[in-house]
């Protein structure tokens, strides 16, 4: 039974972003789901820094940036041919500037870490403006190319980033359940405590960030592709602060609920979208219906059948003692 438990949000993940293929809801709508699953990663690779290790990035968003930039660059300039290669290329490239960003805003905690993050986000944002004949400027990059098999119905290049996402959410979902995760959880709760523990939290925070910057990059990538054109708004601070309303809507303390929220967000901009301009306030009374009555987001209500015992922060005590 504990195993069924651990291992439905999966079946319900396949059995919903596969049976939509079986279902064949049209290529809007299949257009509409592969952006969920895209920001999905998006979000829970975010949230791998936010809910579990509790840094709050407001710059995530050049990460995502970066990703798609690098991406739609180089398929733009040598042919869609290698275009998985470039995806990784982008997360590869994010993870280098991860790793100085890193070095710099980690040795800050609270509110000055997350400002100092969304000024490299800002800075970033503001270079990739400016340098018109390399970025595109205001106007991005258009028209980026796809290779032959992801070419023509947009069920195709759904499946590609279903693939794609799948493989690397699992990765995310081990890294979480290892004992690294655990160690992350427990500089979450209490950073003080693992420093007594001698374990070295400046360093495995940085490496979680890294891990983050990767991971959201790959989405980035992925996005890149789908609508075939990248901007600079990409990397501006409404990207990143969706990445947080994605986790806060579907629970931060939960390792699907970005996925929930996610969905929850894009059919919100989808559906209120086709009505009035102003969908972003429908997005803020969302939020504040959820953090009012959910705060733990909606898939942290205690359900009957998945709530967890105190099992899991003696897990995380076992994991702190063994950690290195």
């Amino acid at each position: 039974m504990k195993s069924l438990r651990q291992y439905l949000p999966w079946i319900l993940y396949f059995v919903f972003f596969l049976g939509v293929l079986a279902v064949n809801p049209g290529a809007h709508y299949t257009h509409l789901l592969a952006r969920v699953i895209i920001f999905g990663l998006y979000a829970v690779a975010f949230n791998l820094l936010f809910g579990r290790t509790g840094l709050v990035s407001f710059g995530h968003a050049l990460f995502y940036g970066i990703g798609a930039y690098i991406t739609g660059m180089l398929a733009k300039a040598s042919g869609p041919d290698l275009f998985l290669l470039y995806i990784l290329l982008g997360g590869i490239g994010a993870a280098i500037v991860s790793v100085f960003i890193g070095l710099l805003s980690l040795r800050l905690t609270g509110m000055f870490f997350t400002m100092l993050t969304l000024a490299f986000a800002q800075l970033a944002w503001g270079i990739t403006f400016k340098l018109y004949n390399f970025t595109g400027g205001d106007d991005g990059i258009q028209a980026i190319p796809k290779p032959a098999y992801l070419t023509g119905p947009v069920w195709k290049y759904y499946f590609f980033s279903f693939v794609v996402v799948t493989i690397c959410v699992f990765v995310i979902w081990r890294i979480s359940r290892s004992s690294f995760g655990m160690v992350l959880k427990g500089i979450r709760q209490n950073p003080g405590r693992i420093t007594f523990m001698g374990l070295n939290v400046y360093k495995n925070q940085l490496v979680a960030y890294i891990i983050s910057a990767f991971f959201t990059a790959i989405a980035g990538g992925l996005y890149a592709g789908l609508d075939g054109s990248i901007h600079p708004d990409m990397l501006h601070w409404p990207t990143s602060g969706n990445a947080i309303l994605m986790c806060t809507i579907g629970g931060m303390n939960t390792f699907f609920g970005p996925v929930i929220g996610a969905a929850i967000l894009t059919g919100l901009e989808e559906i209120v979208g086709k009505y009035t301009e102003y969908w972003s306030f429908s997005i803020g009374v969302v939020v504040l219906v959820v953090v009012l009555l959910f705060p733990r987001g909606l898939l942290g209500i205690k359900w009957p059948w998945g709530r967890k015992s105190t099992t899991e922060e003696k897990e995380t005590e076992v994991a702190c003692n063994t950690g290195d």
